[in-house]
């Protein structure tokens, strides 16, 4: 008798196991302690105070994970490690892991009670609501600071092509709504020089969105607005954007949103949505699928697929409506207010 290959089962079996390795020892500062110099596990866990053995076991595993490597006994950072888990490089995910850790992790182990109710479990992990979870995780500075340089370092793998994955050349004012540290203006700005951009965002993200852009060699075309997208009158633009916006949020909210952007457009103007969509049949992209229960976890919303998100821009009044998938994190549709101009 043959039995099918139990290598799927296997890897999901581990799977977690690989990703708490990656999250504690970023918890724990390893890769900061490594950036500064290579060290002995011995050495390592006398100035961290842990365990010699079990220290040795988390760097080893590290290392078997490709985070690490090994020499004679002494451990240093692989260029990937340095990019993205040393807290203080300008593409780490650092803070996005910390949270993924801290919030994520414990609440995915509530997904059965998410699917029965169809409802986020902030309540049931934390016993907070959704929205105070927030000031739990970003009660200090830097706690808000870690959590948008992690955002930032995903945005940095993704917004460029996006920015390249239609041609916004015939368009003079951006506006992202919800637009973080900027990162996707900024990476619109630098391609096309004819382009202003403004990051619409609430005033703390709004605070360190200036930090950002002030980095960018197309600041003099950026600026940075304060206000709520839901509430507040949108920033006069051409081209509205939103990031991983609409997928946070339950259809009634983003239809409104949706037709809010679409009111504030010109004709010829359009709406660039950036989200993972997801195949037509709902099933895969692998990665579009896990945000999809992510946002079931931690929202009020869901990941669509092209089609989905037609229907919905549609039903606003945009006349036209593309998808792109990008081959980065996040794919990007544009749609368009009356007739195509250019």
């Amino acid at each position: 008798m043959s039995f099918p290959d139990p290598a799927p089962v296997r890897d999901l079996i581990e799977a977690f196991r690989r990703s708490k390795t990656m999250f504690a020892a970023v918890s724990m500062g390893i890769f900061d302690r490594l950036h500064e110099s290579p060290a002995r596990a011995p050495d390592l866990a006398a100035a961290m105070d842990v365990n010699t053995d079990a220290l040795e076991r988390l760097l080893d595993g590290c290392a078997a994970l490709g985070l690490l490597s090994k020499h004679d006994g002494v451990y240093a950072n692989h260029p990937v490690a340095e990019a993205y888990l040393v807290s203080g490089s300008p593409d780490s995910l650092y803070g996005y892991i910390r949270y993924s850790n801290e919030a994520l992790f414990p609440m995915w182990r509530n997904l059965e009670d998410a699917v029965k109710a169809g409802t986020h479990r902030w309540q049931q992990t934390f016993g907070l609501e959704g929205p105070a979870i927030f000031d739990h995780f970003f009660r200090t500075e830097k706690a808000m600071r870690d959590f948008l340089r992690g955002m930032h370092g995903n945005g940095l793998l993704t917004s460029g092509k996006v920015a390249a994955a239609f041609d916004l050349s015939r368009f003079r004012r951006m506006v992202d709504l919800g637009g973080a540290t900027g990162h996707l203006v900024i990476a619109a700005c630098e391609r096309y020089p004819e382009l202003r951009g403004v990051v619409f965002d609430l005033p703390r993200a709004a605070a360190q969105a200036r930090e950002y852009v002030a980095l960018s060699a197309a600041s003099a075309r950026i600026e940075v607005v304060a206000g709520d997208f839901f509430r507040d009158d949108l920033p006069p633009a051409d081209l509205y954007a939103a990031g991983q916006v609409l997928h946070d949020w339950s259809e009634e909210k983003i239809e409104r949103l949706v037709r809010k952007v679409f009111a504030s457009l010109p004709d010829g103007g359009a709406f660039l949505v950036v989200e993972k969509l997801l195949n037509e049949d709902g099933v895969g992209p692998v990665g579009a699928n896990m945000q999809s229960l992510n946002m079931l976890i931690v929202t009020e919303g869901k990941e669509r697929s092209l089609s989905e998100y037609t229907r919905l821009l549609r039903r606003a009044g945009f006349a036209s409506v593309e998808g792109v998938r990008t081959g980065a994190y996040n794919d990007a549709i544009l749609a368009v207010k009356g007739a195509r101009v250019g």
